[in-house]
């Protein structure tokens, strides 16, 4: 089986590009875990953390404050 290989720069590109094409498609919306396959979404997480986060890394999302992540956690 040819396992495709994961790392940062691809988990980057994969929610990138996925983001342009739901831009192109007119969806105001970011990129979902749905919209992924399985071992893509794994990959992703595993590179760049939790959803959003990885969303962040992507530039996809504007990055949270600490202060309001910790308020929400609290």
């Amino acid at each position: 089986m040819n396992k495709k290989r994961f790392d940062r720069e691809i988990c980057i590109t994969l929610l990138y590009e996925k983001h342009l094409e739901l831009a192109a498609n007119g969806e105001n919306r970011y990129p979902r875990r749905s919209d992924f396959s399985e071992e893509q979404v794994v990959a992703i997480k595993a590179y760049l953390g939790p959803w959003p986060r990885a969303l962040e890394a992507a530039q996809i999302k504007p990055p949270q404050c600490k202060a309001k992540r910790k308020e929400k956690t609290s």
